[in-house]
């Protein structure tokens, strides 16, 4: 009888009082979820979005050194854009578009550099990717610009053997100036230019087309703090020499040109500003017989360089 019992306890199917059901279906599936946890909850979706705003905020962080992405847009700006050889990710052309000379050209551009994406997209498309400017049917994507941080400029004249040679720029707001300093700096052997993260002009369309192309191969540095970037120039052994028209010495009289400098320039209307011309060495003025009273940053700029590059040899 033993035995019997023992051969009717393996049979496999439904157990006596289990009403039919097999044993893993009977166990239960646990604590019910909080509200966050549960799928198309309103709790559920508010905690995602929280955590998709915190994730854009770290990434902002680690991207502190990036610019963010830029158009340009309508068919001559994107013509000459890809004549200057701005970077670029991707060129936008409209549906049923009317081909004429410039689009064409923009077409053969995009083509023979290589690595732009080409896209076709209906004029609704690029009417709310431009926010309704006129472009005309043709849109260019410029991709995040890649700044270099303060001290690599420093690391790329010691890797050359020489005295480092840069420019910073305070409160210059004109892309076109900035572009305009960094074809100088490439010009005349500098080393990088500076740019703080604020209430400056960035490495935008126009600064590319204005240098001419020399971004490529001219590094330009984004300060969290230009007065510390600057003090901390000052301790690796450069003269801050900042530019005035008001300043103390003369520009043919500065023989701290000959060594490390970091020269800086203001803006055209107001200068430099206190704590950045307190922090300065020297504040040079250029002598301007003619009586004008002030220069832009990118021809004042290029008359120190100019005259640096001249002692140095």
């Amino acid at each position: 009888m033993a035995a019997n019992n023992r051969r009717m306890s393996g049979k496999k199917g439904a157990q006596v009082g289990s009403g039919g059901k097999r044993r893993r279906s009977l166990e239960g599936k646990g604590p019910t979820p909080p509200a966050e946890m549960r799928k198309g909850h309103a709790k559920q979706r508010a905690a995602a979005a929280k955590a998709r705003r915190a994730q854009g905020r770290s990434q902002q962080r680690r991207g502190a050194g990036r610019s963010t992405s830029e158009l340009v847009v309508g068919r001559n700006p994107v013509v000459e854009a890809l004549r200057e050889g701005v970077p670029a990710s991707t060129l936008y052309v409209q549906q049923f578009i009317d081909n004429d000379e410039r689009v064409r050209e923009a077409l053969q551009l995009a083509a023979e550099r290589g690595g732009i994406n080409l896209m076709e997209a209906p004029r609704p498309e690029l009417d709310r990717m431009t926010n309704g400017l006129n472009h005309q049917g043709l849109v260019l994507q410029v991709p995040p610009y890649e700044y270099a941080h303060p001290e690599d400029l420093l690391d790329a004249a010691a890797e050359e053997g020489e005295d480092p040679l840069v420019v910073a720029l305070d409160g210059v707001t004109d892309p076109r100036n900035l572009g305009a300093v960094v074809r100088s700096v490439s010009a005349f052997g500098g080393h990088g230019v500076v740019v703080p993260e604020r209430r400056s002009a960035g490495m935008t369309a126009g600064a590319w087309k204005t240098s001419a192309g020399t971004a490529a191969r001219t590094p330009v540095a984004r300060a969290t703090n230009l007065t510390r970037t600057l003090e901390a120039y000052k301790k690796a052994g450069l003269t801050v020499v900042g530019l005035a028209a008001d300043g103390e010495v003369e520009l043919g009289d500065l023989e701290a040109l000959e060594g490390p400098v970091a020269i800086v320039v203001g803006s055209e209307g107001k200068g430099l500003s206190r704590l950045v011309g307190e922090t300065c060495d020297f504040r040079v003025r250029i002598p301007m017989p003619g009586g004008a009273e002030s220069l832009n940053a990118g021809v004042a700029a290029g008359i120190v360089l100019y005259e640096t590059a001249r002692r140095r040899g």
